[in-house]
C-alpha cells in the first residue's frame, strides 16, 4: 500500500538517499546490489530513497530499467520506507512511465528536471498538471538547470499533487523567496546535498538530499537532527566533514572541461569503500582514473576520521 500524501510529506522531512544502480563490467544491472545497499540504508535508519534518480544514471537506463529499478527498491525495503521514483521525457512517455511506477509500488514521483533547450514556465507548469491528472501518486518536482522566476515556484506549489520540491539551485536567497511565496503544505528538499544544508535550512528548507550521506548515512542522518535542533555550530561542524569529498565530486576529472564529471563514479566509489556496492558506471559517465581512486580512498580516510570524532 503506497504512502499517503501526509506520508511522503513526513519522508522529505529528512535525509533522501539516492539509491545507485551498480553495473557489471559488461553494462548489466546487477539487481542483487540494489537490494543490498537499500537494506543496509534502512537497517542504518534511511527511511527516504530516490530510485531511478540523476544519481541512479537515470539518463543511461531505458524505460524498461528506470521500472525494474524501482522494483527492486520497493521489494528490498520495509513497508514504512518512502521509495520515490525519477519521472521525465515528453508528457506521454512520462505519462506512461507513471503508471509503471504506480504498478511496481512507488510512493511518489520525482519529477525530473527538465532537458529540453527551450523553456517557458507556463509550459512546464501546465506539464506537471497533465502528470498530476495521470495519477493519485504525489509529485515531487526537482528543480535544476535553469534559472526559474520566484513566481513559477510559488506557481509550482500550488500545482495539485505536489506535495515537495527538490531545490537544487545554488541560491539561497531564491530559496528562501520561494518559500515564502509559495503554499504551507509544500515540503522545500536541500537538492544540493549536505554543502548547502545549514544556508538552505535557515532559508525554509525541512530535508535534503544526500551526498557524502549516500554511502555514510550515520553524517547525514546527525546533520539532519542538529538542524531540526538548532544546533547550528554542530551542524556546520557535520557539514563541514562532508565537504571535502563534495568538491571532489564537482571536479572535471582527466581530458575533460565539464564540471561535476567525476559525481557519480566518486559516490561509486564510496560505497566501495563503506564496503557497499557502486559497481561500474555507463556512458556518457566515465569511471575515476586510478590518480582519483587513490585520492577518493584518502579523502574517504578523512571522511571516515570525522564520523568517528562527531558521531556517536
Amino acid at each position: 500500500m503506497p504512502l499517503s500524501a501526509d506520508g511522503v510529506r513526513e519522508h522529505l522531512r529528512g535525509v533522501a538517499v539516492g539509491l545507485l544502480t551498480p553495473f557489471d563490467d559488461a553494462g548489466d544491472i546487477e539487481h542483487e546490489k540494489i537490494r543490498a545497499n537499500a537494506r543496509a540504508l534502512s537497517e542504518e535508519g534511511i527511511q527516504t530513497f530516490l530510485a531511478a534518480a540523476n544519481i541512479s544514471e537515470y539518463h543511461s537506463l531505458s524505460r524498461d530499467e528506470r521500472v525494474a529499478v524501482t522494483e527492486t527498491a520497493v521489494e528490498a525495503l520495509p513497508d514504512d520506507a518512502c521509495v520515490l521514483a525519477g519521472v521525465g521525457g515528453s508528457t506521454a512517455a512520462a505519462t506512461d512511465l507513471v503508471g509503471a511506477y504506480e504498478r511496481c509500488g512507488a510512493d511518489a514521483m520525482m519529477v525530473m528536471p527538465p532537458d529540453h533547450t527551450y523553456l517557458h514556465e507556463q509550459g512546464l507548469l501546465d506539464y506537471y498538471r497533465e502528470l498530476d491528472a495521470a495519477t493519485d501518486r504525489p509529485l515531487v518536482p526537482y528543480v535544476r538547470g535553469f534559472d526559474p522566476s520566484v513566481d513559477y515556484l510559488a506557481d509550482l506549489t500550488r500545482v495539485d499533487g505536489v506535495v515537495g520540491i527538490k531545490y537544487a539551485l545554488a541560491d539561497a536567497v531564491k530559496l528562501g523567496a520561494g518559500v515564502a511565496a509559495g503554499a504551507d503544505d509544500v515540503v522545500w528538499v536541500d537538492g544540493l546535498a549536505e554543502p548547502y544544508a545549514v544556508s538552505f535550512w535557515a532559508e525554509g528548507a525541512e530535508g535534503f538530499s544526500a551526498g557524502v550521506s549516500n554511502f555514510r548515512p550515520e553524517v547525514g542522518l546527525a546533520l539532519f537532527d542538529a538542524l531540526e535542533a538548532g544546533e547550528w555550530e554542530r551542524a556546520r561542524e557535520l557539514r563541514n566533514a562532508c565537504l571535502p569529498y563534495q568538491r571532489f565530486r564537482d571536479e572535471t576529472g582527466a581530458d575533460n572541461t565539464i564540471p561535476g564529471a567525476a559525481s557519480v563514479p566518486a559516490v561509486k566509489e564510496g560505497l566501495e569503500l563503506a564496503g557497499l556496492h557502486g559497481g561500474a558506471v555507463r556512458e556518457p559517465i566515465r569511471p575515476l582514473s586510478p590518480d582519483q581512486r587513490e585520492r577518493a580512498r584518502e579523502l574517504y580516510d578523512r571522511l571516515d576520521d570525522d564520523i568517528d570524532r562527531l558521531v556517536d
